[in-house]
């Protein structure tokens, strides 16, 4: 089969201001271009993200920014119409449930409508917290449900609520964007952890991140991301506010140790790897986590990443830390995610769903009633 036109309906492409997806779209993104598909990435102008850009528009991929109006949304849709594969993405922002249901409206008669879920644990609470969403309805119209993590759960859980198919599509690593750099002083630190401030996360950073900081007096800690800034901080914390996608690789390499902190949901769940996780594996990195069911399946514990219960056991880890073994950790860690874990190997996965259901579909009649 030749290459197919995807139209994507997500946040944003172009800009990880609020937009903690952009990494993973532009991975997946990238890596189905290289495969010979032809992405136009629909995104609102919402949320200040345009003024924020961190990338221009690239060459792998036609972004289409649309206005954050119900006109603009309607006239994003038109253009998406005709496509082999239409992709509704959770969390864009703006005019979800319009998106929700207009997607499977211009799926074209032998295309694919394809929900993909950057936020599989919000989207199921949702759900079950309202029997009369009307996302319980238009999920059924879907082709596929493709899911940023979750595991087994997530995939019994979609097929409980009548998906038709839900497959994981791990987060990973581009080796092009997130690799070692030379230490830059201005991110020094003993421990680093860059992330938004989040309420279903915040209580988490406060007892991994600030409760580690204060129990390591005297060690230099950095806070990078938004909305930290009227959060009391021990002395020993110093907060970076945003920081852009060119320094992450930097903000990475140089502390001692970083830390990844899951959402109070994406740790329930479990098998929810973010982000940050494979950026700072990409950039070997040595890399603590919040403990999480299912880290194993993508780091070695104890060997390509640390893991800790609680702030105590993070500080801990941090005071007996020695650069020679951080490095070891950094080394082990960047040499799995490249044998197992980049966007090139999601991008194989989606590209096999994808152009398989294809085949399934243009091999029968369209349903009778299925829209043009």
């Amino acid at each position: 089969m030749t290459g197919l036109s995807i139209a994507f309906y997500g946040s944003s492409l172009v800009s990880a201001y609020w937009n903690g997806a952009a990494t993973y779209y532009r991975g997946i993104v990238k890596e189905l271009a290289a495969r010979g598909h032809r992405v136009t990435f629909f995104e609102p102008d919402a949320y200040e993200r345009q003024k924020h850009r961190d990338i221009p528009d690239p060459d792998w991929a036609r972004v289409v920014v649309y206005e954050a109006t119900e006109a603009g949304v309607s006239r994003a849709l038109e253009q998406g119409r005709g496509a082999d594969v239409v992709v509704k993405a959770s969390g864009v922002g703006v005019f979800d449930a319009l998106l929700e249901a207009a997607v499977p409206e211009i799926r074209r008669p032998d295309g694919l409508a394809v929900f993909w879920d950057v936020d599989a644990p919000a989207t199921l609470a949702r759900l079950h917290a309202d029997p009369a969403d009307p996302f319980h309805a238009a999920l059924r119209r879907y082709d596929a449900v493709l899911t940023y993590g979750g595991g087994q759960p997530v995939v019994d859980a979609y097929g409980a609520l009548g998906a038709r198919e839900c497959v994981p599509v791990y987060n990973a690593v581009d080796p092009a964007t997130h690799h070692p750099v030379p230490p830059d002083p201005r991110f020094a630190a003993a421990l680093a952890f860059l992330g938004n401030r989040l309420p279903d996360r915040e209580a988490r950073v406060e007892e991994s991140f600030l409760r580690a900081a204060a129990l390591l007096p005297g060690r230099p800690c950095l806070l990078g991301g938004a909305g930290w800034g009227d959060k009391p901080l021990p002395a020993n914390v110093r907060h970076l506010g945003h920081v852009v996608t060119a320094d992450h690789n930097a903000f990475n390499c140089t502390p001692l140790a970083v830390l990844n902190v899951s959402r109070e949901s994406m740790a329930a769940t479990g098998f929810s790897p973010a982000t940050r996780v494979f950026e700072a594996a990409g950039a070997a990195a040595c890399l603590i986590t919040d403990a999480w069911e299912g880290i194993g399946q993508f780091l070695e514990p104890g060997r390509e990443v640390l893991v800790a219960r609680d702030g105590a056991e993070v500080a801990e880890l941090v005071a007996g830390l020695t650069p020679e073994r951080a490095r070891a950790i950094g080394a082990a860690a960047r040499t799995r995610v490249l044998a197992e874990h980049t966007y090139a190997h999601r991008a194989v996965l989606v590209d096999r769903l994808l152009t398989g259901r294809l085949a399934q579909e243009r091999a029968q009649p369209a349903p009778a009633g299925m829209p043009a």
